[in-house]
């Protein structure tokens, strides 16, 4: 059996795939068990390769796999915990990065200034597994019940400061659908106020809200059939990657350069106001080098995306 630990949300499963389906390959016959959230299954089996999901939230409990596995991979973090709570599953091998205090002192050294895909795929390259960063691709999802050939506007996002304010999302929508796109607006439940008030303010109808109302499969399926995502650097712009839908992604205050979207793809295009001076910002709402991005910028980023889609 090989274990691999990644217990995050939906874009850290994302921009893990090529690393899972490296460890795929290089282990065949193997059992492929990867320690993840539950809520994350739908899109683990758009993954293909993963054998079993071992429902694991966060570090707070060692996942027991049921036997002690041959290999375990930690695509987690950086150790110590995650090392530690491997090791607690008495693997054979650990594959991690090197952390002496962990008890650890295989494995590259980590480094902070590396893609999050790119990461993993060094980490196994350090172990003779090669890794191609480009597969990012999702398999595609059944057929659901949801609109086709959408805008999908996503306001939300778990981290506040990663949040473009919400009068702009509605401003975008507006300028959107003068143009003859057909905007809807996704989140999570816990979202679906923002979104509503997105939908009011733009002129939407109420239908227009899907925010709360898709699970994750169907979230990927939305994606997936859409005209174009703009949205925050979250999950949802990674499945616009994964099913190479045209994008457009607002980034802070993280850079794009650590999480964002191949830049040889020009259907997927990043905003980012960075390094914006941050003096004064008392840590409430949105970043600023989110907040430095006009609507107009936006809009006229869709406009680039689309023009190179129709080339």
């Amino acid at each position: 059996m090989i274990l691999v630990l990644r217990a995050l949300g939906v874009g850290d499963l994302a921009t893990a795939v090529p690393a899972l389906r490296a460890l795929r390959a290089a282990h065949p016959h193997r059992e492929l068990v990867l320690a993840a959230p539950r809520w994350l299954a739908p899109l683990v089996d758009l993954v293909g390769g993963v054998d079993r999901l071992l429902p694991t939230d966060g570090l707070g409990r060692v996942p027991r796999p049921g036997r002690p596995p041959e290999v375990a991979v930690n695509l987690h973090g950086r150790g110590p915990r995650s090392h530690r709570l491997l090791a607690a599953t008495r693997p054979a091998r650990l594959l991690a990065f090197a952390h002496p205090g962990a008890g650890h002192a295989d494995g590259p050294m980590w480094r902070d200034d590396e893609h999050e895909v790119d990461r993993w795929c060094r980490l196994l390259g350090a172990y003779g597994i090669v890794a191609d960063p480009t597969d990012l691709g999702l398999r595609r999802p059944p057929p659901v019940a949801l609109p086709t050939g959408v805008s999908v506007l996503h306001p939300g996002s778990k981290e506040p400061a990663k949040r473009w304010p919400a009068d702009r999302f509605a401003a975008l929508a507006r300028a959107l659908t003068d143009r003859g796109h057909r905007v809807v607006l996704t989140g999570t439940a816990d979202e679906r106020a923002v979104a509503a008030r997105v939908a009011r303010d733009a002129g939407l109808p109420p239908g227009a809200v899907l925010a709360g109302r898709t699970d994750l499969g169907g979230l990927a399926a939305l994606v997936a059939d859409a005209r174009l995502v703009v949205s925050a650097d979250t999950g949802v712009a990674h499945l616009a990657t994964a099913y190479g839908t045209p994008s457009v992604v607002l980034f802070g205050p993280v850079p794009p350069e650590l999480w964002g979207p191949p830049p040889d793809r020009p259907w997927h295009r990043v905003l980012w106001a960075g390094p914006a001076s941050e003096p004064g910002w008392d840590g409430v709402g949105s970043h600023p080098t989110v907040a430095a991005v006009g609507v107009d910028r936006v809009v006229a980023a869709v406009d680039e995306v689309e023009r190179t889609v129709r080339v």
